[in-house]
């Protein structure tokens, strides 16, 4: 069995025997595969090196803002109620009864109109009277003057004629006639003048907003303090309406007249009239440390109402014309600021910032108009490094 095997593996015999004769050709191909494989990765280890080098090259490009001139302020909202510009309950200046009410709530009435009419039945007979009495006076100096008169002429033409007594008794009649005439014209002038007060009138054009007698009522004269005396109606100018406002004492100082206010109505669909301070108290109160400013609204179509509530927005801490720049550039703590300058160079510049609104600062020193801050916390940028700048809006908007 073993005799016959060589010759049935000719194959394998034949791979040994060559291996045997050619042992130097094995080490040269491991070689030849190391050194493929050391290209290979060299290569590979190349490529992420140029790729780093490439990002540290490049210029990095970042939001800015141009630094401008803009009229900044505040805007505050003070709670407001309406009020109207002229309104007063109307008194009687005598006693007596209401004899007509001639207007009810809600009638627009004009200045001079007759309201109410009082009835006094004993103020007509003192008014006769006072006229009699006045006749009488008017007759009796009728005569004294005239015989009086006559004295003095006849004195002229006939000197001594005359008793000097009798002269001086004509003038003195003459003169108490002429008094009591006097007295008596005052009497029915105050008597009239009474019964015109019986008539009671508007002061003033407007709306009655109140009734308080009706016909048969005792009113009591109002010409006193100490009496409880009870009034005949309201009336309310609603044509011009005032409306008052606390304005805090922090911001009184930029308080001045004819400055524009916008005015907020809710109750009208969130309405909005646009007017001017008319008028301010100069004062601030003590309790509230508030100070009470006054504008005008014009109400012709009387849609607004005395009593309804408004929301006031006001300028405040007003800065015309002032370096500004987006609240975004600013830093937290702003004592500096990122700006690129002609260079295309990050530069941190040291600032000082005066106002501050919902949208900008604004620029004591450090900046000047028309340098480029940057927006945002760049915190991988460094002060000398080269940007690309580019404008951007800023987010907040004033």
């Amino acid at each position: 069995m073993n005799t016959n095997a060589p010759a049935n593996d000719p194959p394998q015999a034949a791979r040994r025997s060559i291996l045997r004769g050619r042992p130097g050709w094995g080490f040269p191909v491991v070689l030849a595969g190391i050194v493929v494989g050391g290209i290979i990765l060299a290569r590979s280890w190349h490529k992420p090196a140029k790729a780093s080098t490439d990002n540290v090259t490049a210029i990095p490009v970042v939001a800015v803002s141009k630094v401008d001139r803009e009229d900044l302020y505040r805007e505050i909202t003070i709670p407001a109620e309406f009020r109207a510009y002229n309104e007063v309950d109307v008194h009687a200046k005598v006693s007596g009864y209401v004899q007509r009410m001639n207007v009810d709530i809600g009638d627009k009435v004009k200045a001079g109109q007759l309201l109410a009419l009082l009835e006094i039945p004993e103020l007509g007979d003192e008014l006769d009277h006072a006229i009699a009495t006045h006749q009488r006076a008017a007759a009796d100096y009728k005569d004294a003057h005239l015989a009086y008169s006559r004295l003095v002429e006849v004195n002229k033409d006939h000197p001594n004629l005359i008793a000097q007594q009798d002269l001086d008794t004509a003038e003195a009649k003459d003169a108490t006639a002429e008094g009591a005439l006097a007295a008596t014209k005052s009497d029915v002038e105050k008597y009239h003048t009474l019964v015109s007060y019986t008539r009671i009138t508007a002061p003033f054009g407007g709306v009655v907003t109140k009734r308080y007698a009706d016909p048969g009522a005792l009113i009591q004269a109002g010409t006193a303090s100490q009496t409880q005396a009870m009034p005949l109606v309201r009336v309310s100018d609603n044509n011009l309406l005032r409306l008052d406002f606390p304005v805090s004492v922090d911001y009184v100082r930029g308080i001045r007249t004819d400055a524009p206010v916008s005015v907020h109505v809710d109750s009208l669909g969130d309405r909005v009239f646009e007017g001017k301070i008319a008028r301010f108290a100069n004062r601030i109160d003590d309790s509230t440390r508030t100070m009470i400013v006054e504008m005008e609204v014009p109400n012709p179509s009387l849609e607004l109402v005395p009593g309804m509530y408004a929301n006031v927005t006001l300028k405040v801490d007003q800065r015309p014309h002032a370096l500004a720049i987006p609240i975004e550039a600013v830093p937290p703590g702003g004592k500096s600021i990122l700006v690129v300058n002609a260079s295309h160079q990050v530069e941190e510049r040291p600032i000082k910032l005066g106002l501050e609104t919902a949208a900008k600062y604004e620029v004591l020193s450090g900046l000047n108009e028309g340098d480029l801050v940057m927006l945002g916390n760049p915190a991988q940028l460094t002060p000398g490094q080269k940007v690309e700048a580019k404008i951007t809006e800023p987010l907040a908007r004033q």
